[in-house]
């Protein structure tokens, strides 16, 4: 049996951070932190892998045949598919895959975390949240969503060699970053008293 008053803090903390995401999208200046954070992270998240590189020039799209049926096609691992679109965009090449879907959705993960610490922090005797620190959990499932893309690419560049469990553990790396980035965006967004911080101007 599940003990009633851990579920009723989880519920309150679920119930907390739904409130503090809805205010962090109704804020200007947190919508701002969330949308430089997310930008700017997908775009570090394509480079990355990849997916975004310099171009030659001039402007064209190129899409494979059937593209539906290759989305899901893999590519290095798992967790890395195939392209099935570029685009260029004068300098740069933009090389469209369901990595492009994966990685927008961490990019918005982080941007809410970074988006509701912000929020915590600009209030912190609303919020009490002084003397914490777990928003910065954001930042290493972060690195970690990065690494389970192109991990194995950077261990050939060191000249490491690669075993088989060292590369099957690397695909486990993002699903771990997505909890970790979930968690934290929990353990911040229960701490915010989104009726006290939506008194205060934008």
């Amino acid at each position: 049996m599940s003990d009633p008053l851990s579920l009723g803090r989880l519920t309150g903390a679920v119930s907390h951070t739904r409130d503090a995401t809805a205010l962090t999208l109704r804020r200007r200046d947190a919508q701002a932190v969330l949308a430089a954070v997310t930008v700017g992270y997908f775009v570090v998240y394509l480079w990355a892998i990849g997916h975004l590189a310099p171009g030659l020039g001039g402007y064209d799209v190129t899409v494979v045949a059937d593209p539906l049926s290759r989305l899901f096609e893999p590519a290095l691992g798992p967790l890395s598919f195939t392209p099935v679109a570029t685009v260029d965009i004068g300098p740069l090449t933009y090389l469209f895959s369901l990595n492009s879907i994966i990685g927008l959705a961490i990019a918005v993960l982080v941007g809410l975390n970074l988006a509701v610490t912000y929020l915590a922090w600009t209030q912190p005797t609303a919020c009490g949240l002084g003397q914490s620190s777990s928003g910065v959990i954001a930042s290493l499932p972060a690195v970690l969503s990065g690494t389970a893309c192109c991990g194995p690419v950077v261990l050939i560049v060191l000249g490491i060699q690669a075993s088989s469990v060292l590369l099957t553990a690397f695909q486990f790396l993002l699903p771990v970053a997505v909890v970790m980035l979930v968690g934290s965006l929990v353990l911040v967004g229960r701490q915010v008293d989104p009726h006290l911080l939506s008194s205060t101007r934008d």
